[in-house]
């Protein structure tokens, strides 16, 4: 499986606009200077995310955008389904709207996908944006030690 930009730039985002979480809202132009990423693009990503209930709008002068819930709440997990939809490798092994195919009665693989896609959800939604933070800053003391 390989993320799209989506969820790679998403989780980028996200994860600048946590550790910014306590300063007000944050204009996406800021956040895409930081990140090396198109504020266009962004846009787009703050729009699912917004509809995902992750992110909430401010408007006027000093507005932009504040996270929906506390870093602590909001999982990685939220963020990949928000950009990408269902998590899982194969379309007959997804976490919801699972496609079958004619083979899936006698398909030995079907269990590789299945435990796959299990491992997959419990990692994704046991990393929250706190805990990427927390890695954050733990890197920072190293590097600056």
């Amino acid at each position: 499986m390989r993320l799209s930009t989506k969820g790679r730039y998403g989780i980028r985002a996200m994860l600048d606009l946590a550790q910014r979480s306590k300063e007000g809202p944050v204009p996406l132009k800021v956040i895409a200077k930081r990140q090396g990423i198109s504020e266009a693009y962004l846009e787009q990503l703050f729009s699912n995310l917004k509809k995902a209930g992750l992110v909430k709008s401010v408007r006027g002068p000093k507005g932009g955008y504040l996270l929906a819930n506390k870093p602590s709440q909001i999982t990685v997990g939220d963020i990949i389904r928000a950009l990408e939809g269902p998590i899982g490798l194969v379309d007959c092994a997804l976490e919801k709207n699972s496609i079958n195919c004619s083979k899936s009665s006698n398909c030995i693989s079907h269990i590789v996908w299945e435990k796959t896609k299990i491992a997959l959800i419990e990692t994704l939604d046991s990393i929250s944006l706190k805990d990427m933070c927390d890695e954050a800053k733990n890197r920072f003391k190293e590097i600056n030690a």
